[in-house]
């Protein structure tokens, strides 16, 4: 008996109209989506509540809420001092937010929270490092306690240190977004060294391709599907030996009828490796 196909998802961000986003979703026949927005939106502006009426509308599941922060910049210069929990000015405001948009988000019947936690430090003796262990330890018993997992999306650290993190922080609810992409655009690890580290704490995956860095550049370009550095074919077959199932969720960014244009190309593209 041959194994069942992944199914596909997309990323989708969180806004007024998202009725009018999951059908377009389903009219392209994919049938999950990764929703993204920003803990201020879900916590203080009741956001998700779009996403509720969605899902009673349309047939598409939600794999995963990805939960940002405002104010955050995704790069190598300035990322750091603005991303996630590490930075101590945002440490304790954002992992209350965290914590109250994982209670949101558990009334969507959601499991998987994902987000970037920041560029942790390579050291483990960096203070930072170990007041964050602290809030992150807080926020994986908050989790656990609602029945849902805290999935690291990668790229800003090395896998090593990520898994490192996981092993401190020493709870089973804490698993792995793996955006091989992105360990590129931030010139961090191939991809295929990543999943040999991670193994089989991948719970969710970003189909998302790009092209590493040169010495000026704060971080890579992002590119379609294939005309990256990821080697999706090989990369995909190891997950699949990881025991990883799926969803594959598919992120473009960029924006207007290009970014269609490239969510099609990907559908194709990955067909055959599902």
């Amino acid at each position: 008996m041959s194994e069942e196909k992944m199914k596909l998802g997309l990323i989708v961000f969180l806004h007024d109209d998202m009725v009018s986003e999951f059908k377009k979703i389903e009219d392209m026949g994919i049938p999950t989506c990764q929703v993204s927005g920003t803990a201020e939106d879900i916590v203080l502006r009741g956001k998700l509540d779009n996403v509720a009426d969605a899902m009673s509308k349309t047939s598409v599941e939600v794999s995963s809420v990805f939960v940002a922060f405002e104010g955050q910049t995704y790069n190598t210069r300035t990322g750091p001092d603005t991303d996630g929990l590490i930075p101590e000015k945002f440490r304790e405001q954002r992992t209350e937010l965290t914590i109250k948009s994982a209670e949101k988000i558990k009334e969507l019947g959601v499991v998987n929270v994902t987000s970037h936690v920041g560029f942790i430090p390579d050291d483990e003796q960096d203070p930072l490092y170990i007041k964050f262990l602290d809030a992150m330890k807080r926020i994986a018993i908050a989790l656990k306690e609602n029945g849902q997992n805290y999935c690291f999306e990668t790229g800003q650290e090395l896998p090593s240190t990520l898994k490192r993190t996981i092993d401190h922080v020493g709870m089973d609810n804490l698993f792995i977004n793996l955006d091989p992409a992105n360990l590129i655009l931030y010139g961090k690890a191939d991809p295929l060294d990543a999943v040999a580290i991670f193994g089989p704490l991948v719970r969710g995956f970003h189909a998302k391709d790009g092209l590493w860095p040169n010495r000026d550049e704060d971080l890579g370009i992002e590119v379609k599907l294939g005309e990256g550095r990821v080697n999706f074919p090989l990369l995909m077959r190891r997950l699949k030996a990881c025991g990883f199932t799926g969803p594959v969720t598919i992120e473009r960014e960029i924006s207007g009828p290009q970014q269609i244009e490239d969510i099609k190309h990907a559908m194709k593209f990955l067909e055959p490796l599902l």
